[in-house]
């Protein structure tokens, strides 16, 4: 919904009117966001669409189908939303920006043609390509990068390899096809091939590496000629055609013509939301998948497994912890309480049975530890736990403070252990400093528990701002205005006109919650055992 309350509508109309607008589009794991945002990058409009990745083959994808069904529905929402609001209908936009869940494998025949379902980060098959591309590079390649998809299909002889001659991320898919562009914002780049902090593009004595494997070099393509063209932020990247312009809104209201930004991943979306791509700043993207990121002053000393290597949108490198679950396993939970409340008549709103489930787990009913209970979320795949498939999983000793907000504890507790592993590589193993921590997603939507746990978790302050909820849509949008602003960095442009007046909380951590989180993660981890049991005894597709 619009902020319309707040504002002057009819400065508003006049903004919309004039095309003083950026918009952006996320393709998140559970939903597709549009927002609108005028140029003192308040959020005036926007819309969204829920969806799920599907089982396809046994790997997780999404269909092409509803891609465009996803993004039309959303900007749909987010155009609707402008005529209610304002009363106009919206025909032009400044700038627009697209953004998606990084990672995966979307590859095409030089005709255009998806050869293969989209292969998303959440597939952990890639384990042997992971293995041995990081051994070659001395360069952390996670099964989840686009080239681990790539070589993996290699190894496998996969029979539509021969084929491509053109890969890319969801957020490039959707890019090029509404501008004809094959290119790639370079943080999102970062996700499929490693990036040279110095050039800004693909580091080429590991594509001469990649290039030089014996079955690599059998194939009939060369690998420079299949990845797009990695953009920093602020570079223009190509207009909206009027067939995209039709793809993205078939009413044939929108006038092509309008200048994209180059397309991001959710990391970089989400340091832009949390105004973190100055060196020593980091931010916790929580949703679906959870990520922590630090930019980093320099390289790490030592290849880590448990940290991915990416940039900022502007280029610069920053380590990435980065866990497939998140959410998913706790969202199901809170519906089974939503369900039991409507068996007995009294039904409650999403954001009331939220918040209070979410506060039980930081009342004075909680113990330090969750009560001795036991929670894995992992719906899929888990590299930072040695898992290749996940299955949600409770466990309990006979003994265990079995009580409500116990159990809401440890939800919370294991949703955030898996990203822990990672971060603590980077600020116990190499020193990495980190100035400020921000954690933005909609988690934190509910003021001080998700943000007061997770100062437990890392033992460090964290803020949230006043964007937290708005999450990598609003960001994209942000990278779309900043177009408008090249002269300046990027990190100046978000302090000195987007954050200028920003508003923020900070938690920090309790001794006792820090005690308490790490006997939790101690048992999380000592307990693995049962979820890698689950793992071999529960059929993955059973009902």
């Amino acid at each position: 919904m619009s902020d319309a309350s707040d504002m002057d509508i009819s400065g508003i109309v006049e903004k919309i009117r004039a095309g003083k607008t950026s918009l952006g589009i996320e393709f998140g794991s559970t939903r597709i966001k549009a927002v609108l945002i005028d140029d003192n990058y308040n959020t005036i409009a926007s819309g969204d669409y829920q969806w799920a990745s599907h089982l396809e083959d046994g790997l997780w994808s999404y269909s092409v189908e509803e891609i465009w069904k996803g993004l039309q529905s959303a900007y749909g929402a987010m155009a609707w939303d402008v005529n209610q609001a304002y009363g106009v209908e919206l025909t032009r936009i400044g700038h627009i920006g697209f953004s998606a869940m990084m990672h995966g494998y979307l590859a095409f025949d030089k005709d255009g043609e998806l050869l293969v379902p989209f292969r998303t980060w959440q597939n952990t098959n890639t384990h042997e390509a992971h293995l041995k591309l990081s051994d070659l590079f001395q360069y952390n390649i996670p099964e989840r990068w686009s080239i681990a998809h790539l070589y993996q299909a290699v190894l496998n002889k996969e029979e539509h390899v021969g084929k491509v001659a053109y890969f890319t991320t969801l957020a490039g898919y959707v890019h090029w096809k509404l501008t004809g562009k094959k290119v790639l914002g370079v943080g999102d780049a970062s996700g499929m091939f490693p990036i040279d902090p110095t050039t800004h593009t693909w580091e080429k004595e590991l594509l001469a590496k990649f290039s030089a494997l014996p079955e690599v070099a059998a194939q009939p393509w060369n690998i420079e000629d299949l990845l797009p063209e990695p953009l920093v932020a602020g570079t223009p990247a190509g207009e909206l055609t009027a067939e995209g312009a039709k793809l993205l809104d078939p009413s044939g209201k929108l006038q092509p013509g309008i200048v994209l930004a180059p397309p991001e991943g959710d990391a970089g979306t989400g340091m832009v939301a949390t105004n973190s791509v100055r060196v020593r700043t980091g931010n916790v993207s929580a949703g679906t998948s959870i990520f922590a990121m630090v930019v980093l002053e320099k390289k790490l000393a030592r290849l880590h497994p448990e940290v991915d290597l990416v940039t900022t949108p502007a280029g610069d490198l920053a380590g990435m912890s980065h866990a497939n679950n998140f959410t998913s396993d706790l969202n199901a939970w809170v519906g089974l309480f939503g369900e039991f409340a409507k068996a007995i008549d009294q039904p409650v709103n999403t954001g009331a049975l939220y918040g209070t489930l979410f506060r039980l787990a930081i009342s004075d009913q909680a113990d330090a530890n969750a009560g001795g209970l036991l929670n894995y979320p992992f719906r899929s795949g888990e590299f930072l736990a040695g898992l290749e498939e996940g299955r949600p999983l409770f466990a309990r000793s006979p003994e265990a403070n079995m009580n409500l907000a116990n159990f809401m504890r440890a939800q919370l507790f294991s949703a955030f252990s898996p990203v822990k592993i990672g971060m603590d590589v980077m600020t116990k193993d190499e020193e990495v400093k980190v100035d400020s921590l921000v954690g933005h997603g909609g988690i934190f939507t509910t003021p001080k528990v998700a943000q007061k746990i997770l100062a437990a978790a890392f033992d460090t302050p964290i803020k949230v701002m006043t964007t937290a909820a708005e999450g990598g849509a609003w960001g994209m949008a942000v990278l779309a205005d900043y177009l408008w602003h090249t002269p300046w960095p990027l990190d100046e442009y978000l302090d000195q006109r987007v954050f200028k007046d920003a508003q923020s909380t900070t938690e920090t951590p309790d001794p006792k919650d820090v005690e308490g989180f790490e006997d939790f993660f101690a048992r999380f981890q000592a307990g693995l055992a049962i979820e890698k049991s689950a793992v071999r005894n529960i059929d993955l597709e059973s009902k």
